[in-house]
């Protein structure tokens, strides 16, 4: 009797060990991304890193993402903010110029295609755009994509 009790218990702990990892392992996932700073006229290493820092707090939504890589390119940010201030959501919400960063990033998805991204594939130099109020304002995501 103890033994099937035993055997019983140890089913259902392993069960419920199973089910919560799974749970757990959809979220989008930042453990092995390598972060590179970049070098900036614009920004010091701490607004970098800060911006940094924010996106892989949201990538943490990306249900079904690996993220690889994210870096600041000032070149390729410069050319994206342009755009974003012209067409974009910074054409409506009147933020300035040097409050306004872009980082890029690598990602892939795993075969559920998590958040309405193609299962098994690899994005890349996705933009993340990051707005702040000020100078001395935290960054938020304001906007994503190509």
């Amino acid at each position: 009797m103890k033994k099937k009790l035993c055997t019983l218990l140890a089913c259902a702990l392993a069960t419920a060990l199973l089910l919560g990892m799974a749970a757990c392992g959809n979220a989008g996932r930042t453990n092995n991304v390598r972060v590179l700073g970049g070098k900036s006229t614009k920004f010091n290493a701490a607004e970098i890193e800060a911006a940094q820092d924010c996106v892989l707090k949201k990538f943490k939504d990306f249900e079904g993402c690996d993220l690889e890589k994210l870096w600041y390119d000032e070149e390729s940010s410069d050319v994206h903010i342009e755009s974003y201030l012209s067409t974009g959501r910074g054409s409506e919400n009147g933020v300035n110029k040097e409050n306004v960063i872009i980082l890029l990033s690598n990602f892939r998805v795993d075969s559920t295609g998590g958040g309405g991204f193609n299962p098994n594939s690899t994005y890349t130099d996705w933009n993340w755009i990051l707005i702040r109020d000020d100078k001395s304002g935290a960054w938020r995501v304001d906007d994503w994509g190509y």
